[in-house]
């Protein structure tokens, strides 16, 4: 292969870009932003890589999620705080469940672009470029809003700024100790219908943390139980913008895409010979790797070749988004490959994807009956194989919208118009997100109770 550096991508056949008209503006805001500073550290990278290594090998659980496309509007301290409380209450319920380490990675402080199948839209006898999220156009449909803006990109990394910067306050300030999340939950069980279900399960998370203390062990005093790791990321879309951000590590001599601590490729721009590959093979960072059902053994076993030629556990996640009706079929045989291979990967389960729909009232939804077939299925799966369901993938919001159907709030067709925020695909919402992480945690108790425990060690 070619000698890398972060521009030679721009060589390459490149998808899902803007059509920037004006392109002298938008070279001095990438310009602008190769004198900005980092937004995540080489070190915080190389730390969430250890993490994820141990997720390769059965030893810790990923839990990535959050929204679908961050937007301006919805910006604020309330949504951020509901966001990671919501977040670490899944890592709770996870974590006893795995009974492992939860690697905690939101879809976040930089999730403010998304590929669209269709590059413009129609309305009312007019087409317009698509919506491609908030640092590309606006959502309105308007000619002048829907025009790609290179003045986003830096509104975009100033939000995500931001963003972290608060969101390190909340993982290092208290706000994400023990005794509190487990108060959450408490409170979770008492309070909603869903969480009746749960109360042994709290109450025994609840026993654990009376015997910490009976040990006379300060949860308040000890870092382990008072404060949380918490890593970035977001899919690696416009790549001027990555690129820009790109720094040259003295420790390693390494690069690193400093946007976020990790990035991944979606199932649109996967391709071995285009721009979006090439330009992930060369940062250090942890990367993952969307896998829809039109991945093949032979393509998946190329990408990983060129993304970890060294085999680095915690380099690669495969995130697969199959869909409740094709995961049976189509993932078996690509763990199989991977493991035959020899390839140590992180296999993680993006539910969402795959179990798009569109309601008869003309919403885009998801079913929640759907999303937890395809978890179930993915940990089946695994452990027939005899491989590691290494985590999961959620696109989800600590807010109280409507826009997947079901749980046990039952939210029906009716109700999607009620509270419908998403500025692209539909969420999971904050108690739908609980009860999916409590079930997943019962899966995994059950599957260690029946032997096997999470994959390979059986």
């Amino acid at each position: 292969m070619k000698q890398w550096t972060p521009e030679t991508w721009r060589a390459l056949p490149i998808k899902q870009q803007p059509d920037y008209k004006n392109i002298d503006q938008l070279k001095q805001v990438e310009d602008t932003l190769v004198t900005l500073p980092a937004l995540a550290s080489p070190s915080e990278s190389r730390n969430l890589k250890r993490e994820l290594a141990d997720a390769a090998h059965g030893k810790a659980f990923l839990l990535q999620g959050g929204d679908c496309a961050e937007s301006f509007a919805e910006f604020s301290e309330e949504n951020l705080r509901n966001f990671f409380r919501v977040l670490l209450q899944m890592t709770m319920a996870l974590m006893y469940g795995a009974g492992v380490p939860v690697v905690k990675v939101g879809r976040i402080a930089g999730q403010f672009a998304k590929p669209r199948s269709d590059p413009f839209e129609k309305k009312d006898g007019r087409e317009l470029p698509a919506y491609r999220g908030d640092m590309v156009n606006a959502m309105e449909f308007e000619d002048a809003g829907r025009a790609p803006d290179p003045e986003r990109l830096l509104r975009a990394y100033y939000q995500g700024a931001a963003t972290l910067n608060f969101l390190r306050t909340l993982a290092r300030g208290g706000y994400a100790s023990l005794k509190q999340i487990n108060r959450w939950n408490m409170e979770f069980a008492r309070s909603s219908a869903q969480g009746k279900r749960f109360e042994e399960l709290i109450a025994r998370i609840n026993e654990c943390i009376g015997f910490i203390q009976a040990c006379r062990l300060p949860l308040d005093d000890v870092e382990q139980f008072s404060e949380a790791s918490f890593f970035t990321s977001h899919e690696a879309l416009l790549l001027g913008y990555e690129s820009s951000l790109v720094r040259l590590d003295e420790t390693d001599g390494k690069y690193y895409a400093t946007s976020a601590h990790m990035l991944w490729i979606g199932d649109r721009t996967r391709h071995p010979d285009e721009a979006h590959v090439e330009f992930m093979r060369g940062v250090a960072n942890p990367i993952g790797v969307k896998v829809g059902p039109s991945m093949t053994a032979d393509g998946l076993l190329k990408l990983i070749d060129l993304l970890n030629p060294e085999n680095e556990a915690g380099r690669l996640t495969l995130i697969s988004r199959m869909g409740s009706t094709k995961v049976g079929e189509k993932l078996p045989p690509l763990i199989r490959a991977v493991k035959d291979a020899g390839k140590t990967v992180v296999w993680s389960c993006d539910p969402m994807h795959g179990n798009t729909i569109k309601s008869p009232n003309g919403y885009k939804t998801r079913k929640f009956t759907d999303i937890l077939a395809e978890v179930r299925q993915f940990f089946a799966i695994h452990k027939a194989e005899g491989t590691f369901a290494g985590g999961v993938h959620f696109e989800m919001t600590g807010q109280d919208v409507t826009e997947c159907l079901g749980g046990a709030q039952a939210i029906s067709e009716l109700n999607l118009s009620d509270r419908y925020h998403t500025h692209c695909d539909p969420r999971l919402n904050a108690s739908q997100s609980l009860e999916l992480a409590f079930l997943i945690a019962e899966t995994i108790k059950k599957q260690g109770s029946e032997g096997g425990g999470r994959g390979s060690g059986k």
